[in-house]
């Protein structure tokens, strides 16, 4: 197999937590600029679905959470379609949680998922992509992890977890010629975010986030963020005082009789 050149038409990437939300988008939206695109999630039937409406998808299922699973996929990724240009390190969940229901068996699925999931999926790719001297890297955090927020006791600590993981692992590959970027998106339209009940500010289309995404993947920055406004206004909360900012984020808390099931998706 002729060999890839990264970011050119006809390169391979992967992208995990690909069956469903700015996953799918993103990987259809390689596709369509020539990219080999393997796809993996757990759900092996909807990822069937997109590779047959779309010959550039190859379906790779697998869960992130094991570690054996990740390294046997970048293996037969690369057997089958050839070495690795771009990682998109995706897959994550959310489970709100609070004082009143705080539970240390979700808040550990969490971190299974967002934080060691990612940690799993890296070690194969990066190991062929030290070997090889090249790569790209992108790992998918949020602006939920910029500071510490409602609802959120799990899901913002394992953002902000991925957010130092990600900036720490740019500074070991900054002599290299690995590319490493961090994606921190705001509230994107989904099935999950649908159901949410509390404001969602600068709401963006799914369609119009993989976009951005793919824009930023192209770039040089080292952080892509969308909505930019939304990013810009909340590193700006960054700098107050935490005795401003918790007295202003509790005013935002859902009440704690806020119906469960309604609560989804944050950014």
């Amino acid at each position: 197999m002729t060999k890839n050149t990264a970011g050119q038409a006809g390169s391979i990437a992967w992208i995990t937590g690909a069956s469903s939300g700015i996953g799918a988008q993103t990987a259809q939206k390689l596709a369509a600029k020539g990219w080999h695109v393997a796809i993996t999630a757990r759900s092996s039937d909807k990822l069937a679905a997109m590779a047959a409406a779309n010959d550039r998808l190859h379906v790779f299922a697998g869960d992130v959470t094991d570690p054996a699973a990740m390294t046997d996929i970048v293996t037969d990724i690369e057997n089958r379609l050839g070495p690795i240009d771009l990682a998109v390190l995706n897959a994550g969940t959310y489970l709100p949680d609070g004082l009143e229901d705080f539970n240390v068996t979700r808040f550990h699925r969490q971190y299974d998922v967002n934080v060691n999931g990612t940690a799993n999926a890296l070690a194969p790719v990066l190991e062929r992509f030290r070997a090889r001297s090249k790569g790209h890297v992108a790992i998918i955090a949020s602006v939920a992890g910029y500071r510490g927020l409602p609802r959120s006791l799990g899901y913002g600590s394992t953002k902000a977890a991925l957010i130092n993981f990600c900036e720490a692992l740019a500074i070991e590959c900054a002599d290299s010629a690995i590319k490493v970027q961090l994606v921190c998106p705001g509230f994107v339209k989904t099935p999950l975010t649908d159901k949410n009940d509390f404001p969602m500010p600068f709401l963006m289309p799914v369609e119009r986030a993989a976009e951005k995404l793919v824009k930023g993947l192209e770039s040089r920055r080292f952080e892509i963020t969308f909505p930019w406004i939304f990013a810009f206004m909340l590193k700006m909360v960054r700098l107050l005082p935490h005795r401003f900012y918790i007295r202003m984020a509790a005013a935002t808390r859902p009440a704690a009789n806020a119906p469960k099931d309604k609560r989804a998706k944050a950014p």
